[in-house]
Parts: C-alpha cells; structure tokens; sequence
C-alpha cells in the first residue's frame, strides 16, 4: 500500500497561484495513473486532475486552462500547479494513486488517499 502526503496548500488571493506536491512513499512510476481530487467545504470530494502513463491529462471542466497536472518519477511527486485562482477553488486537496481510467474518467484507489492539503481562496 503506498503512503501519500500532500504539501503546498495555503492561503492566497483570487487571481494568485499555488503548486501542490504529492510525494510517493513509492516511485509512481509503478502507477499507470494518478489524479488529484478537492473536498469543498461542506461538499463531496471531486475529481479535479488526473494523468495517465502515456495519456493526455483530463481536466474538470471548472479548472481546464487554469490548473496543470504533472509527475516527476525521480521525486516520486506528483504536482497540481494551480494559476488564477478562485474563490470556488476553496477546498481540501487530495492526491490518489494508482487508479484506472475507464472511458475518460478516473476511478481511484480507495487505499491511497492522503491528508490532504488546505487551499483558501479569498476574493
């Protein structure tokens, strides 16, 4: 079972940027995909990112064109660089790997979810 941990969240103002780091306590290499998800305050968990060994990346609608999805095997990182951000970005940020893509959409792996990581939006 892979451990994950989350870094890089915190408070910024409507328009700034922020870069997530998940780090691996294995090399992701070993994971067909990985994708990064967003708990809302009072909301479910939503799928945000997700990135496939050879795919393109799939974006939620709602972050297409502000966040980009990457991966760095020799730091067994996973990155979520977030530019222009909003208000309704406010959330917790998860990472989960070594989940499948069925038919565009990502299906994770329930035991690979980390503590996530605090995003805070003002405006």
């Amino acid at each position: 079972q892979v451990q994950l941990a989350e870094f890089g969240g915190g408070l910024v103002q409507a328009g700034g940027s922020l870069r997530l780091s998940c780090v691996a306590s294995r090399n992701i290499i070993r994971f067909n995909a990985m994708a990064w998800y967003r708990q809302p305050p009072g909301k479910q968990r939503e799928f945000v990112a997700g990135l496939s060994v050879g795919g393109t990346p799939t974006y939620a609608d709602s972050v297409k064109g502000r966040f980009t999805v990457s991966g760095d095997s020799a730091k067994n990182t996973v990155y979520l660089q977030m530019n222009n951000l909003e208000a309704e970005d406010t959330a917790v940020y998860y990472c989960n790997v070594g989940g499948s893509f069925h038919s565009g959409n990502y299906l994770p792996n329930s035991r690979s979810w980390g503590q996530g990581t605090l995003v805070t939006v003002s405006s």
